[in-house]
């Protein structure tokens, strides 16, 4: 029986830590332009951006929120984030889907998306050849995330089919959600991006244990993010004054026994590179399938809906 087409196939994978242009969509695009480039040079064929790299994170900022008050201060940065969240499809998704054809790379990028007058903090993941292959968004935001974004649904949970292996991707907490990655392993996931502004120490050994878990690739890519970023006026008193260092990045790439082969990496923007062999997938999961043979259906089941729940349905 011919084996799979990848077996012994090195294939280079790069994960990309940077900081997002803050209220500025057209800059972070150029910004991705450029840096997807640098990967491209570097012989990637698949880059990985962190979450939400084009609408950006704003960390530290409360939108004028506390229980029960809103202040028109803040209503007035949240029409700023939404003026420049983008919209799929159109014209800046359409651009993103450019770089990728311009560097013929396989690319997933976080980004603040709006539909309607909700934004979502999503994944978006393009070919080669420019497209759109899945979108992913967000299931459940966390902490003060839920004032800015709206949930995702099942909908939108794709592990897309394409030649270096399964590409699917999962957003910073949503990989603490034992039944969302076990929907990935089903799925066949082996490119398991795990996209994230999380820059505490325990981040490392939570993408380790998922490689693990999962016997797949795990690209991590984190924000960086320098209070000389900020743009003038941005709320920082959250933040000691001495802390230079707002979002200190820990990319990582980690292979499927749970060996780190790249990063992570803290302090600075960075892209980190590995090659890879998908072979090595297979020989993780000779004595450890999740989904397979070390699962318990006859004990333990799991329900996906992946129908898009709309709140209105014109028939």
């Amino acid at each position: 029986m011919a084996g799979n087409q990848l077996d012994g196939q090195q294939i280079r994978v790069a994960v990309v830590q940077a900081a997002a242009v803050l209220f500025d969509t057209p800059k972070s695009l150029q910004k991705l332009a450029d840096l997807t480039a640098d990967a491209a040079r570097q012989g990637a064929e698949l880059v990985v951006f962190p979450e939400a790299f084009i609408g950006g994170y704003y960390k530290g900022h409360d939108f004028g929120v506390s229980m029960g008050i809103r202040s028109s201060e803040g209503r007035d940065e949240f029409r700023r984030l939404f003026e420049n969240a983008i919209e799929i499809p159109g014209g800046n998704a359409d651009f993103i889907g450019q770089i990728a054809r311009d560097h013929a790379v396989h690319l997933v990028v976080g980004v603040i998306e709006r539909e309607g007058g909700t934004l979502y903090c999503t994944a978006l993941i393009f070919s080669p050849e420019g497209i759109l292959l899945g979108k992913h968004r967000k299931l459940m935001p966390t902490a003060m995330e839920r004032v800015i974004w709206g949930c995702g649904d099942g909908s939108t949970l794709p592990v897309v089919e394409t030649k270096l292996g399964r590409i699917g991707s999962v957003i910073c907490w949503e990989n603490y959600m034992p039944l969302l990655r076990t929907a990935m392993y089903a799925k066949g996931i082996e490119l398991y991006c795990a996209i994230t502004v999380d820059d505490r120490d325990t981040w490392l050994p939570t993408v380790t244990h998922i490689a693990l878990e999962g016997r797949c690739f795990v690209l991590s890519a984190c924000q960086f993010l320098h209070r000389s970023d900020l743009p003038s006026g941005y709320p920082a008193e959250r933040f000691p004054a001495s802390q230079e260092i707002l979002i200190r990045g820990g990319s990582c790439i980690i292979g499927p026994l749970g060996k780190i082969l790249a990063g992570p990496k803290y302090g600075e923007e960075c892209i980190l590179t590995a090659d890879i062999d998908r072979a090595e997938i297979t020989r993780a999961k000779f004595d450890f399938d999740v989904v397979g043979h070390y699962s318990r259906p006859d004990v333990f089941r799991l329900e996906v809906n992946e129908q898009p729940m709309k709140s209105v349905t014109f028939r």
